[in-house]
């Protein structure tokens, strides 16, 4: 296994690691006045071997080795221990030498019974996808070796869940990309229009994938997340909107179709005429998602790739927008064969009934709006102090839950509980979980394994719980939580137990950032152990006394008998014998003493020196074990230290050099940050001794730390966003009116997630990030288009009704795709789905607002500033302050 490409290696846990076990005899020894140490001497000197340089004979060099390696038991057993007086004591008359095991720090068990469980583990930086696909397909070609009665199977696969998360985005992707197509066509009234903006979802997301193999991003739940198509072609989506209407235009100008290079020539005044708008609304876009570059620890690593690969996609969107297509509309699209014209003798452009049926509900409350600007600031103000209200109200934590599919559960026992009465308690715990019908299997580990990666004292278990798919469930209705406190019940019914649940990866990475399993983590310092106990059972009470609190308690620090041999230090030096001494043979009779290794192939076992279990077991034979003086006394332990059992600490943890006890908790039924909120308003009642503080820890850390960042980040990008509008638009006034827009879009997105009763997370925040940048494009380009006709001419109040209903169709259009491509993630229920049901919720909910805010807060306001002013001329790239065909 461990030649699997990836892995570092196998941490195995159960079974039993055979040993050629030497027992001595501890009336045997003494009789023959030896220690425990002559025996060890005795068969390390009888199994060696050494080189003895060359010889040469007949022109050969020939290479001289002594070979004395024991390789049976019978060997070990014939090897001399010492002659006295010609009567040779060989080991076989002081030990009984025999195949053993060695005593094991950890064992494992599946559905109540003893197994091996070998937990691959990859090295740092691979991907855990391939790697786990690697291991897989090795433990397959190692089963096919193994004998019939042995079977290697899989249990837990990682790339399981990455596999299903995948195939969650994929799923939301592609159905996020059929709903833009179709928004296009109902909205662009132009199936060949529509086609080309279509073509900018494969070709950016190629231009996304390009990007992210080079700077060695891999496809995931988080990379892939917060991709929206509509967000991509939203560029694409004013441009050739614009080219659809200039062609219009055109038309009705020229009387008759035209030719192919006038064509050419409309579609290139198209598109100059909006880079400005499409190009600073998509750089505003790009902006907006820079402050999730800049998340360190633990939210960047989560982060950082979503950041970027949307920021790739958009990229690619950019460079089509202002190449492909242009290049493509100019090809393939068609001016209409018949113009129809307003009133004024103006050409109208061809409308869908979409389109058309907007509109009659739109440019009504356009034209009320900008005739009552005071009703609409007091119906602005308003709306934002709902949205403030909504957002205090909501709760906070990292990121949501993401659903694994399966259970962890571990298991505490008290701390004197052996290794073995911890696995058969265990084993009678997976036997009464495995009778739950939604109970696939149950494997779990005790204690240490062989390469403590994990270290575990015997008393504490990490199962996990292996759940069916739904669709077999007897109830596939039935929600994971019902689920776990169904299994909560039936395990405490098995008595000395006490239990924390959580999921595979969830658990561990708790673990990775505070170092607890838990979704808490509360720490308390000080210097006196009684005194730090007691602390923590004071905040744990609190802890519990919160509502959403579960599994609360305080780590094992104490309860841990201990046997001990004191040393009497005097009684010692009167017979010759220094504490080390004393220590050496007590380690070797219980603990064990290495005396070499057999070799068996290519296999290797070590030679252990070790009482027998009964008597390592039995105060009365410890008593009794022979201690050699330096003048050949032998001496039984009795003699030189006191044997007794005492209480001891189970564990002292220390951090930063200061002494520590962590209370640890999960939170279930309730948002991580009003839960800590209220947590600690409880805790603050706890009275600390002088010289101990508290430390919360746990995933608020990480919140608690992205929140600071985007703190200081994110106002700076507001900075450049006002610059960018300022160079855009010419004007602070303008620039401001625009910027207005953003707070507004920011409303829906926080009601959407309190209609849903969803807490603020970063993922969320993305989610806010993403309706700033559209919401910005949108109000660029229907303020450009006031603007326009300002210059025009036309008075204030009919440039920005003109101006917003011109632009409508691209307004909606570029809201409307973003909203329909973020709609599969909001209704998803696969795995992962969790992660971006707050993201595209508050897109969703964010530009429905500010779709509607835009098209009525933003003429209005702009009409109501601009009556009494003179509207400076500004530059429109390509084109004069005219119709299209200046």
């Amino acid at each position: 296994m461990r030649t699997a490409p990836g892995l570092a290696g196998i941490d195995v846990n159960g079974g039993y690691v055979k040993e050629y076990a030497v027992r001595p005899d501890a009336a045997a020894l003494t009789r023959y006045g030896l220690g425990m140490s002559d025996l060890v001497l005795a068969l390390e000197r009888a199994n060696t071997q050494a080189g003895a340089g060359y010889v040469q004979r007949a022109g050969e060099a020939l290479v001289v080795r002594t070979d004395a390696l024991a390789a049976t038991v019978e060997d070990l057993a014939q090897a001399p221990v010492v002659n006295r007086g010609g009567l040779v004591v060989r080991v076989a008359d002081v030990a009984t030498v025999e195949i053993g095991q060695a005593p094991r720090l950890g064992a494992a068990s599946r559905d109540g019974h003893e197994a091996v469980l070998g937990t691959a583990l990859m090295r740092a930086g691979e991907n855990s996808r391939t790697v786990a696909q690697a291991a897989a397909k090795q433990l397959e070609q190692v089963g096919a070796s193994l004998p019939p009665s042995i079977v290697a199977a899989p249990v837990l696969n990682r790339s399981d869940l990455v596999n299903s998360t995948i195939s969650t985005v994929a799923r939301n992707l592609i159905e996020g990309a059929l709903f833009v197509i179709v928004v296009l066509f109902l909205l662009l009234g132009n199936f060949r229009a529509a086609a080309i903006t279509a073509l900018m979802i494969p070709l950016s997301f190629l231009f996304a994938v390009i990007g992210m193999n080079r700077f060695g991003i891999s496809g995931n739940l988080m990379s892939l997340g917060a991709l929206d198509f509509g967000l991509m072609v939203d560029g694409g989506v004013v441009v050739i909107e614009s080219t659809l209407l200039m062609l219009t235009q055109k038309r009705a100008e020229l009387g008759r179709m035209l030719t192919r290079n006038e064509r050419l020539g409309v579609a290139m005044l198209a598109a100059r005429r909006m880079v400005k708008p499409a190009a600073f609304g998509q750089l505003i876009i790009l902006l907006v998602f820079t402050p999730l570059l800049m998340l360190e620890g633990v939210e960047g690593k989560t982060f950082v790739p979503m950041g970027a690969t949307v920021m790739l996609a958009l990229v690619g969107a950019f460079i089509l927008s202002f190449t492909f297509v242009p290049a493509m509309a100019a090809l393939f699209v068609r001016e209409p064969k018949t113009v129809n014209l307003d009133p004024k003798g103006q050409a109208v452009e061809h409308e869908t009934r979409v389109l058309r049926f907007a509109r009659r509900w739109v440019l009504p409350a356009i034209i009320a709006a900008v005739a009552r600007p005071k009703v609409v600031l007091i119906a602005a103000l308003a709306t934002l102090a709902v949205g403030a209200v909504s957002f205090i109200s909501l709760g906070r934590e990292f990121i949501p839950t993401l659903d694994e599919g399966d259970i962890a559960m571990q298991a505490l026992r008290v701390p004197s509980a052996s290794l073995e009465q911890s696995l058969a308690m265990q084993m009678a715990l997976e036997r009464a979980i495995k009778t739950q019908p939604e109970v696939e299997t149950v494997f779990s580990r005790t204690g240490t394994a062989e390469a403590a990666v994990d270290p575990m004292p015997a008393n504490i278990s990490d199962a996990v719980i292996i759940l069916k798919d739904r669709k077999d469930w007897p109830d596939p209705r039935l929600s994971k939580e019902d689920l776990i406190a169904r299994i909560d019940a039936v395990a405490n019914q098995q008595i000395g137990n006490s239990f924390e649940f959580s999921q595979p990866i969830e658990l561990r990475f708790n673990e990775l950032i505070s170092g607890v399993r838990t979704d808490l983590a509360v720490i308390v310092y000080g210097d006196d152990f009684a005194t730090l106990q007691k602390t923590a059972e004071a905040v744990a009470a609190k802890l519990r006394a919160t509502p959403g609190s579960a599994d609360v308690r305080v780590e094992q620090a104490s309860g841990l008998p201990t046997l001990t041999i004191s040393v009497d230090r005097f009684a010692a030096a009167n017979y010759g014998l220094s504490a080390a001494d004393v220590s050496e043979t007590v380690s070797t009779a219980i603990g064990g003493a290495e005396a070499g290794r057999i070799f068996e192939g290519d296999r290797r076992f070590d030679v252990v020196v070790r009482l027998p279990d009964d008597e390592r077991n039995d105060p009365a034979t410890l008593a009794a074990l022979p201690i050699v003086s330096g003048s050949g006394v032998v001496v039984p332990l009795s003699s030189v230290a006191r044997i007794h059992i005492a209480e001891g600490p189970n564990q002292i943890s220390r951090e930063n050099g200061s002494r520590r006890m962590v209370v640890q908790a999960n939170v279930r039924d309730r948002d991580l940050g009003g839960f800590i909120t209220e947590a600690q308003r409880s805790v603050a009642e706890v009275a600390l001794p002088v010289g101990y503080r508290l430390k919360w820890g746990g995933q608020f850390e990480n919140l608690k730390r992205a929140e600071q960042r985007l703190g200081l980040v994110v106002p700076i990008v507001f900075v450049l966003i006002g610059v960018l509008l300022f160079m855009a638009l010419g004007s602070l006034t303008e620039a401001g009116l625009v910027f207005a827009c953003v707070p507004l879009a920011l409303v829906g997105g926080a009601l959407a997630l309190l209609l849903r009763g969803m807490p603020f997370s970063v993922s969320a925040a993305v989610g806010f990030i993403a309706v700033s940048g559209v919401a910005t494009l949108n109000g660029l380009v229907l303020m450009q288009t006031i603007q326009e006709r300002l210059r025009a001419g036309q008075p204030p109040a009919s440039a920005a009704i003109e101006g917003a209903s011109s632009r409508l169709r691209a307004v909606l259009t570029t809201a409307l795709v973003a909203i329909v491509g973020f709609i599969p993630m909001a209704l998803a229920h696969g795995a992962g789905a969790e992660v971006q049901k707050p993201l595209a919720t508050v897109v969703i909910g964010g530009l429905l607002t500010a779709t509607a805010l835009t098209l009525l807060v933003l003429p209005t306001f702009s009409a109501w500033t601009m009556k009494r002013r003179v509207v400076p001329d500004l530059e429109v790239i390509g084109g004069g302050t005219g119709s299209p065909t200046d």
